[in-house]
């Protein structure tokens, strides 16, 4: 049963005791319909784990790892608290297995285990590319410390870059997205579930994302389709599970009802609890919303277009190295279809719609020279269409 309060989560002056920032946007569009603080800092907790799988994903889509690969487990790894599957040092798992842990269970001890691996066997150096990687596609008030999300106080992100961090995973490896709606998930006889009860409680819902440190308080992305909508809601520094859990099954219900009715974005600030410090911070004071990019397109453009070479439609040189580029992933072969003519129309690049097998529909070009695709690309986010070079 929802909370009393959950009845005015969409006014200005909405319960901000009860969470720090929220936000409902539009999987296939990007477009944001409600967001509330969305721009201010937050600590991520385990939400931070999206990007250490989107970068594990990357790893499996250019063959520098495979689902069957063993990881090492370093003495670090198992040393890692309070949240852990409980490896031992010298030990093993597989990648898919490792994948599953850190999806399902939130292991910290695999997801160091995933960072060491893919990174020369340092977490330091692991969360600087997350870092790097955060910036190329688009989030700008995000600092990456670990790959777990475990506290540190230069570690933080905004729900508005958790929302883009979760669309590129949806948009640039839909095939591995199925990871994130496993409902429980069973490891040397142990059975282990999903902290996100909206894929048992609400309709609809295929993932994501759980987190929780004392500092954070409870945080979840949470995605749900309806009839050929895909939904994402975002929910940070939530007071306890039941209020994370409310308030995003209200922002989903608020998000489709909008898109039925064709209401206009809306974008407020409230005051919130100041973020815990372990020095001394200035007290938080509400702010005006700062206009941001209302797709994930636009952010895109924001976070990479400066100094890139602009595409300008001429003859695409084929090559034989098999690069292409992808220019997003849709819930439906409708939508997908639009995206073809919409890539032709203002590129002048013939696409094609492929089915992932997962339910999705992505739209590709491919035979292209490596230059030929980078241009491509920055035409592409030049005319706000989301994309990104495969190989």
């Amino acid at each position: 049963m929802l909370f009393p309060f959950i009845a005015l989560l969409f006014c200005a002056t909405a319960h901000a005791a009860q969470y720090r920032a929220a936000l409902v946007a539009d999987m296939d569009t990007g477009r944001v319909l409600y967001q509330e603080n969305a721009n201010e800092l937050n600590y991520p907790a385990s939400l931070t784990k999206i990007m250490t799988l989107y970068l594990t994903f990357d790893a499996l889509e250019h063959g520098r790892l495979h689902l069957d690969d063993y990881l090492i487990v370093s003495q670090s790894a198992a040393n890692a608290e309070p949240v852990k599957l409980g490896l031992s040092a010298g030990s093993k798992i597989r990648v898919d297995d490792a994948i599953k842990a850190v999806a399902v269970h939130s292991a910290n001890d695999v997801a160091r285990v995933l960072a060491e691996n893919l990174k020369g066997g340092q977490e330091e150096s692991f969360a600087d590319l997350m870092t790097r990687v955060a910036r190329e596609i688009g989030l700008t008030r995000t600092q990456f410390e670990n790959a777990s999300g475990l506290p540190n106080d230069d570690h933080m992100s905004t729900a508005r870059d958790i929302a883009l961090l979760s669309m590129a995973v949806y948009k640039h490896f839909p095939q591995y997205w199925h990871y994130f709606g496993i409902k429980s998930w069973t490891y040397n006889g142990k059975t282990y579930t999903n902290g996100n009860r909206l894929l048992t409680s609400f309709n609809g819902c295929d993932g994501m994302k759980t987190g929780y440190t004392k500092k954070s308080k409870y945080s979840l992305v949470a995605t749900a389709h309806r009839g050929d909508k895909h939904l994402m809601s975002v929910v940070l520094g939530a007071e306890n599970k039941d209020v994370r859990a409310n308030v995003a099954a209200q922002m989903l219900n608020k998000g489709f009802s909008m898109l039925t009715t064709g209401a206009a974005p809306v974008a407020v600030s409230t005051p919130t609890k100041p973020i815990e410090y372990s020095a001394p911070q200035p007290v938080y004071q509400p702010q005006a919303i700062t206009p941001q990019p209302t797709t994930f397109a636009n952010a895109y453009n924001a976070a990479t277009a400066q100094a890139m070479p602009k595409y300008t439609g001429a003859a695409v040189t084929v090559g034989a190295s098999g690069t292409g580029v992808q220019f997003g992933a849709f819930s439906s072969e409708s939508a997908a279809t639009t995206q073809v003519a919409n890539v032709k129309n203002k590129l002048g690049v013939s696409a094609v719609v492929e089915p992932t097998g997962t339910g999705l529909y992505r739209v590709r070009t491919y035979g292209l020279t490596e230059s030929a695709a980078q241009q491509i690309k920055s035409s592409a986010v030049a005319n706000g269409i989301d994309s990104y070079v495969f190989h």
